[in-house]
């Protein structure tokens, strides 16, 4: 009997992490068709061939080769660490959270992101870099006020956590708008139009710092996951299996947070990709545990899509990503409502 057990159970096992890999498998072909896409469009139109030279063999042409390298290659890197940032810190605040709801832009964080932000156009007229710096410190210290304001009796609930940055994140959208009307004319235009996020006139400077955050916080994400996944079950049953929970939490937060702000600073605030690309993740590979690398490959796709929609709206009109992905956020709770 303990054979019929165990076998069915080890298959069912092996079929999910089989199809989680068919997912990837194809979440990262349909990232790389359109990023091709993304590549040719603009008002040079480029063959595939004009493309696969300029990043292979660059020289040849030169005129392709400034518009892929200098434009249209850093603009692609950099939606795709954007969205693949946001994909994986959606996951982890959906876990802590317990709730499909919990992602950076609803819960607060990326609006105390934009506050740093602000702060820095209006009053300081700060270039790019002071104002990716202040929105990620903002971040960070939004963070930490709302896991003080959450915890109670020495422990952090998971709704206190989700009711402390709304709370929050009201408080600072308030504080944003003030800034914004008694801000200078051309200051404010400045700042709400990084506020309405962009990809436009991304460079290099704006990709490496993205990759190298992604890259030194992924592996933390990685770490932290099992953890995450036993305290899903419960507080609990967490402290029996020897986990800290309260150490985990805020570690997993603060991970979480900093991607949110590097995303945040290298394209202004982008909504809806953090709350959808963990929960189609977990539909597209059916399986228990946390989707982090499908979460990202699916939130990196989202934003392609949006950018690529974008840029492709009848009438000439080029929206920016933020507000393309707003919209489609709103269209998916939509959806969500009327099927549930």
């Amino acid at each position: 009997m303990t054979h019929v057990v165990i076998r069915p159970l080890g298959m069912a096992s092996f079929r999910l992490h089989r199809r989680s890999l068919w997912v990837g498998l194809l979440l990262l072909v349909s990232i790389i068709l359109l990023a091709v896409l993304l590549l040719q469009t603009g008002t040079m139109a480029l063959s595939v061939s004009e493309i696969w030279t300029s990043l292979i063999a660059p020289g040849s042409h030169p005129a392709a080769d400034r518009i892929i390298i200098r434009i249209r290659l850093p603009r692609l890197l950099t939606a795709v660490l954007v969205g693949g940032s946001l994909g994986v810190s959606g996951t982890i605040f959906q876990s802590l959270s317990r709730n499909p709801l919990g992602s950076p832009d609803v819960i607060g964080f990326t609006t105390g992101a934009a506050t740093g932000a602000i702060v820095q156009i209006i009053l300081f007229n700060a270039g790019p870099l002071q104002t990716s710096l202040a929105a990620i410190v903002s971040g960070m210290v939004t963070a930490g006020l709302v896991f003080v304001l959450a915890r109670k009796s020495g422990t952090t609930g998971s709704y206190r956590l989700i009711l402390a940055g709304l709370g929050l994140g009201a408080v600072l959208s308030g504080v944003n708008t003030v800034l914004l009307v008694m801000g200078n004319l051309d200051r404010t235009a400045s700042a709400q139009l990084w506020l309405a996020g962009s990809l436009t006139g991304r460079s290099w400077s704006h990709v490496l710092p993205a990759l190298i955050g992604f890259a030194v916080l992924l592996p933390a994400v990685v770490w932290h996951a099992r953890a995450l996944e036993v305290m899903e079950t419960g507080d609990d049953m967490a402290r029996q299996l020897g986990i800290s929970t309260e150490s985990r939490r805020l570690g997993a937060i603060l991970t979480a947070v900093a991607l949110a702000a590097l995303a945040t600073a290298a394209a202004g605030p982008i909504a809806f990709i953090a709350l959808a690309a963990p929960q189609l993740a977990r539909r597209l590979t059916k399986a228990p545990n946390l989707p982090i690398i499908t979460a990202a490959l699916t939130g990196a796709l989202l934003l392609l899509a949006a950018d690529y929609l974008g840029q492709h709206l009848p009438f000439d009109i080029n929206m920016p990503i933020g507000l393309t992905t707003g919209l489609l956020g709103g269209i998916y709770l939509l959806w969500i409502v009327v099927r549930r």
